[in-house]
């Protein structure tokens, strides 16, 4: 585990994570359970491998991580990493975060570059992606790497059907917000924790031009206006708050009271406010905006 550990903490995930909406194509249907047997992997897997033979794919590597089914189309010890890296993922946030677990057997397709991976989601899917990382597709059942990219990219995707099955429906800034915390990742005191990471030069730039929305708004977005902003500023405001309510040994409190809370707050603006005991969220914003001005990466 230790060699694991040290990629995650280098590595720099770049993940993008819009679940697609477009309608499942060759995805067998699956137990509903969030414990998956012996006999519904094997059966998993005999579809699987009938898919990938029709499609070119029969070489990919197939490797069980409960309760993901990790398929590789690099070498043996690629494989192994990565499925390290899953295994240490899952099991520290289902430690720390999520009492649910995912309903459905995922596959998490790991290509070992990006001509593989177009090519490789575009078999899978009918399309090609639209980012050059990574993906989860909540329709197709699976996440999509471009494994060469880093493994931050995969910690990232894995947070989100976790998400989708222990918080329904959740506002895109929380989802994001841990998914982009989770990029850069370590583990202290046998927690997973987010570091700094890539997205905090653009953040920075975006406070020293008074450029940041208000929290308010931010918790306010929903999925078209949160994912049209092309500046990544939604994604390094969710993050970086993410990462501040971390540090100060408020995050697993304020996730467990906003998925309490979540049919009377679904914004989550009323959990943060009471979790973090402000009354003054303006003066808050600015406290936490020079907070983050004074962090370094690397």
């Amino acid at each position: 585990m230790g060699s694991v550990l040290a990629s995650l903490a280098v590595l720099i995930g770049t993940g993008c994570s819009i679940a697609s909406s477009e309608p499942e194509r060759g995805v067998p249907a699956l137990p509903e359970a969030g414990t998956f047997t012996k006999a519904d992997y094997a059966a998993h897997i005999k579809q699987l491998r009938a898919r990938l033979r029709k499609l070119g794919l029969g070489a990919m590597a197939v490797r069980v991580e409960d309760p993901f089914v990790v398929i590789g189309d690099g070498t043996a010890a690629e494989l192994e990493q990565a499925a390290s890296t899953v295994r240490w993922a899952a099991d520290h946030l289902e430690q720390d975060f999520f009492t649910k677990r995912p309903t459905k057997i995922l596959d998490i397709f790991l290509f070992s570059d990006a001509a593989s991976y177009d090519a490789g989601v575009e078999e899978l899917t009918g399309e090609l992606p639209t980012t050059v990382y990574g993906f989860y597709s909540g329709a197709q059942r699976a996440l999509f790497m471009n494994i060469s990219t880093g493994g931050g990219t995969l910690v990232h995707e894995i947070v989100h059907p976790y998400v989708q099955a222990d918080f329904p429906n959740a506002p895109p800034w929380l989802n994001e917000g841990l998914g982009s915390l989770f990029e850069q990742s370590a583990e202290v005191d046998d927690h997973i924790i987010g570091r700094t990471n890539w997205r905090l030069a653009a953040l920075q730039r975006a406070i020293a031009a008074s450029a940041v929305p208000p929290f308010r708004a931010l918790t306010l977005l929903g999925d078209n206006a949160f994912y049209a902003d092309d500046t990544g500023i939604n994604y390094a405001q969710s993050r970086y708050l993410m990462y501040y309510l971390q540090q100060q040994g408020l995050l697993r409190e304020f996730y467990r009271r906003f998925r309490a809370a979540r049919a009377k707050d679904p914004t989550g603006f009323q959990t943060l406010t009471a979790v973090l005991g402000e009354r003054d969220m303006v003066a808050f914003q600015t406290r936490w905006e020079d907070y983050v001005a004074k962090l370094s990466f690397p």
